[in-house]
C-alpha cells in the first residue's frame, strides 16, 4: 500500500543552489513514487505482489507500467485529483534531489484501507512508506488482521514516532533516517537503540554505498556495498527493499537477502531511472 507519482527527472551537471537557475540538459518521465518503485522491484524478483493506491485520471501510463512488470493492480483506484508527482534533479555524479507533490497519494480513506486489507489475511505482507497519508491506521488495521508489516519511514516526518510501531515486523531506514528515528548517528548505535525501542522487530540499515546491515535481537550481519558506476541512485534503496524482501521469502538466510538486496541495487544503479532500472531475478549472480 503506497504512492504512485510520475516522476520528472531532469539530467544537471549539480544539484541546483538556493536562488540558482541552471538549465537542464535532459528531461525523463518515468513512473514511480516509493510503493510503485518497491512493488516493481517485489515483482521484478518473482513475487507475487498486489499494489494499492490511488491516481487520477492521468494515471493510465501508471497502471499499464505497473502491469507490464507482474504487479497486480486491480486494488488501484482513482481519484478527482492529479496523480502524486516527483521533481528529482540528478546531477553528473548520480546524485538526486527529490521534491514531491502528493496529489492523488493524499487521498486515502478509512473505507478505502478496509477494501482493501479485506482481501488479506495472516500469513500475507504489507509493505508501507509515508508518502501516503493514514498510515497509522494502516498500521493497526493491518496488524489486528494478523498481517505481518514492513515499513519504510520514508520520508520521515517526527509524527512517526507516536505511530504504534511496536507493531511493525520488519524496518527499513537508511542512515538518515535511522538518525531521525533514534537521535543516534553510528550505525552500531542507530541498530541498539531501534532494538531497544522495538524489541520484536528486525532492522535493515542501509548505508548507501558503505554497505547495509541487518539486525534482530539474535543475529547481526553487515554487507559491503558492491562497487559499480553510479549513474542513477533514485531507485536504489526501493531495489534494495524489494529483494531483500524476495529473498527472505525464498528462504535465505538475513545474512544472504543482503548480499542479494546489495547486487541488485548495485546493477540499478548502474542504469538511468527508477523503476525501469530495477533488474530481474536472473541478472544476479547466485554465487552466495
Amino acid at each position: 500500500m503506497g504512492s504512485l507519482n510520475y516522476d520528472y527527472i531532469y539530467s544537471l551537471d549539480h544539484i541546483v543552489a538556493p536562488g540558482e537557475t541552471i538549465a537542464s540538459a535532459k528531461l525523463d518521465k518515468t513512473c514511480g513514487g516509493k510503493g510503485f518503485n518497491q512493488a516493481a522491484a517485489l515483482a521484478k524478483a518473482g513475487a507475487k505482489v498486489y499494489l494499492a493506491g490511488l491516481v487520477g485520471a492521468d494515471g493510465g501510463q501508471m497502471l499499464e507500467t505497473a502491469q507490464e512488470f507482474g504487479v497486480d493492480c486491480r486494488f488501484v483506484q482513482e481519484r478527482d485529483n492529479a496523480t502524486g508527482h516527483a521533481i528529482i534533479q540528478v546531477d553528473k555524479n548520480g546524485q538526486n534531489s527529490i521534491v514531491l507533490f502528493g496529489g492523488t497519494n493524499r487521498m486515502w480513506t478509512a473505507e478505502y484501507v478496509d477494501s482493501v486489507l479485506d482481501s488479506f489475511e495472516k500469513g500475507d505482507v504489507l509493505i508501507l512508506q509515508n508518502e501516503i497519508n493514514g498510515i497509522e491506521d494502516i498500521l493497526e488495521k493491518a496488524y489486528a488482521r494478523g498481517i505481518s508489516i514492513v515499513l519504510n519511514p520514508s520520508p520521515f516526518e517526527a509524527c512517526i514516532l507516536s505511530w504504534q510501531l511496536e507493531k511493525v515486523s520488519l524496518f527499513f531506514i537508511n542512515e538518515v533516517e535511522g538518525s531521525q528515528m533514534t537521535q543516534k548517528s553510528e550505525p552500531k548505535d542507530i541498530l541498539d537503540q531501534m532494538l531497544f525501542q522495538y524489541p520484536d522487530a528486525a532492522v535493515v540499515l542501509t548505508l548507501g554505498e558503505k554497505g547495509a546491515w541487518y539486525a534482530d535481537r539474535e543475529e547481526r550481519y553487515f554487507c559491503p556495498a558492491q562497487k559499480v558506476q553510479a549513474v542513477d541512485t533514485t531507485a536504489a534503496g526501493d531495489t534494495f527493499t524489494g529483494y531483500f524482501l524476495m529473498a527472505q521469502e525464498k528462504g535465505f538466510s538475513a545474512e544472504q537477502c543482503l548480499s542479494i538486496a546489495a547486487q541488485a541495487s548495485a546493477i540499478a544503479v548502474s542504469r538511468k531511472g527508477a523503476s525501469v532500472s530495477v533488474p530481474v531475478w536472473a541478472e544476479l549472480q547466485m554465487d552466495l
